[in-house]
């Protein structure tokens, strides 16, 4: 049987030498407490066997949708290679440190937008957002720009994926995996 992770890097790999613009990502899709769905585009930021992860501002939408409902799906779609993956499973935060190490390794206004943001909720106008980034750089001015404690990460820890291959005249090739405790059933479905 295939290790759903190592096929994962494999296509993943693939994918990153084929698609020019952000090869890395996702559709995440969550659902509210009264079950509304919602979808958004982000991007993975580190995987493995422990899961795969991305990061947001906690005050957003999504951030509320995974405290109500911490179950969601990610969706891989790679048109260069005719291919998608489909991964459901549960979300958690990640540590502390994981999220302060990728914080201070993204670029100084994407930390001050951090700052800036209040992610998802309503704007009067752009020059009100604009203004705001100014105020944070004035403020970090001369300083490392610490992450905001509002902010974080998490990971996805898969229950089972779908590995998705066109095929001509639709005959495409869909593999799954559904984990069992700590076992990985692998089987196929109809397209």
């Amino acid at each position: 049987m295939t290790d759903p992770f190592s096929l994962f890097d494999s296509w993943f790999t693939e994918a990153r030498t084929t698609e020019l613009n952000d090869s890395n990502a996702m559709t995440l899709a969550t659902a509210n407490a009264e079950g509304q769905p919602s979808a958004r585009m982000v991007l993975l930021k580190g995987h493995g066997p422990e899961g795969f992860i991305f990061y947001t501002n906690q005050q957003s939408r999504k951030a509320g949708d995974i405290l109500a409902n911490p179950k969601a799906a990610i969706l891989f779609h790679w048109k260069s290679k005719r291919r998608q993956i489909r991964i459901e499973g549960q979300l958690s935060t990640v540590e502390e440190a994981k999220a302060d190490a990728y914080f201070a390794s993204r670029s100084r206004d994407s930390q001050l937008g951090a700052w800036a943001s209040d992610q998802s909720q309503p704007l009067a106008d752009r020059a009100t957002f604009i203004s705001r980034f100014e105020e944070m750089k004035q403020r970090f001015d001369g300083q490392d720009v610490p992450r905001p404690p509002h902010w974080s990460g998490y990971c996805l820890t898969p229950d089972c994926f779908e590995f998705w291959q066109d095929g001509a005249h639709r005959l495409h090739e869909r593999r799954t995996f559904t984990r069992n405790n700590d076992e990985w059933t692998e089987g196929l479905l109809y397209p």
